[in-house]
């Protein structure tokens, strides 16, 4: 099980890094600014519990940070569960597969959004739609590409031995 944990983390990782590509490449295309929703959220959660960030020069730099590692822990933690599944069992096809773990991904970055009425997705335009769902489907596609391609071709379609030659 730990090696399942293992896997599925360095495939969230890996999942989180195309996001963000895809993110940085469509702000550069489109010239649009980043997203203020990481560091909102994160503010509004700290304020909740208790431990709000410190007012001052720092405070934005720390919201930034703490926002872009709560996207990390998300990613990781959506490759964790995933290879978990992917252990149980539970093997969609792979292109299925990474579009279930990229709504997976898109509804634990986007439930505490709406949650904490930092912005209502109902109201959301589809360029913002897109710009959201185009990352979050190459992060799943990239975090169950290399949860399934870690035990080789066969594992991708869940046939074949299972274990090591030998």
């Amino acid at each position: 099980m730990f090696r399942s944990l293992a896997r599925g983390c360095v495939a969230g990782a890996a999942g989180t890094t195309a996001l963000n590509a895809v993110s940085y490449l469509d702000m550069a295309l489109r010239g649009r600014s980043s997203s203020g929703a990481p560091q909102a959220v994160v503010d509004k959660i700290t304020t909740k519990a208790g431990v709000p960030i410190p007012d001052g020069e720092e405070r934005d730099n720390r919201l930034s940070a703490l926002g872009a590692l709560a996207g990390i822990a998300v990613g990781v933690g959506t490759g964790a569960v995933m290879s978990l599944l992917h252990r149980a069992g539970v093997r969609p096809h792979p292109f299925l597969g990474g579009v279930l773990t990229g709504a997976l991904a898109m509804t634990l970055t986007d439930a505490p959004i709406s949650a904490l009425d930092v912005s209502d997705p109902r109201t959301w335009s589809p360029a913002d739609w897109t710009a959201d769902a185009l990352p979050h489907l190459a992060c799943g596609l990239v975090t169950y590409g290399v949860i399934t391609s870690a035990r080789g071709p066969a594992a991708a379609s869940g046939c074949g031995r299972r274990g090591r030659p030998g």
